[in-house]
């Protein structure tokens, strides 16, 4: 298991980022997740659309709730493109979330069970057992073509990027 110290803060502070980390031209790893059902998803689950993984430490925090809203509503805008928003939050709280904040086009999913996202990616942090705030776009053979871990959590990542990134595979 790979550890990764002080490359990403949280309020300034130096954290510990846990699993592997992904570059871009990297085949995407499998995971498995929960989705609001606590049925699993997979990568597989996505099919062949480009793919934008949204990844966030919590939905109840305002830059996490900004950043699933600002998905959601570049999603009509984006056609063939499927966008996963994942955190620890427990299923029914992602659910919850979702009704209250009008989420319809961005599928959230729990990696709270096995952290096998988090760890396959490179995006749990040690202290905390969250997730890393960051983004991953996928072509549509799941090839890593863009990749960010923002550096410190609590700040937005570069959503123009990420957005241009996927249009580009389209």
């Amino acid at each position: 298991m790979e550890r990764r110290a002080g490359l990403v803060t949280m309020g300034g502070m130096p954290i510990t980022l846990l699993g592997n980390e992904i570059k871009v031209g990297d085949a995407a790893p499998e995971f498995t997740v929960l989705t609001g059902d606590l049925n699993p998803y997979s990568l597989k689950d996505a099919g062949d659309k480009v793919k934008i993984i949204s990844v966030v430490p919590s939905l109840d925090t305002g830059v996490c709730e900004m950043q699933t809203i600002r998905f959601n509503e570049a999603a009509s805008d984006l056609g063939d493109v499927v966008i996963l928003t994942i955190s620890v939050d427990l299923p029914f709280a992602q659910k919850r979330f979702c009704s209250n904040n009008g989420i319809d086009k961005v599928i959230t999913l729990s990696d709270h069970r096995d952290l096998s996202f988090g760890m396959n990616y490179g995006f749990v942090i040690e202290e905390l057992r969250l997730l890393s705030r960051g983004i991953v776009v996928l072509d549509r053979d799941n090839i890593v073509r863009h990749v960010e871990y923002v550096k410190e959590v609590r700040e937005h990542p570069d959503y123009d990027r990420a957005l241009e990134a996927a249009i580009r595979l389209l």
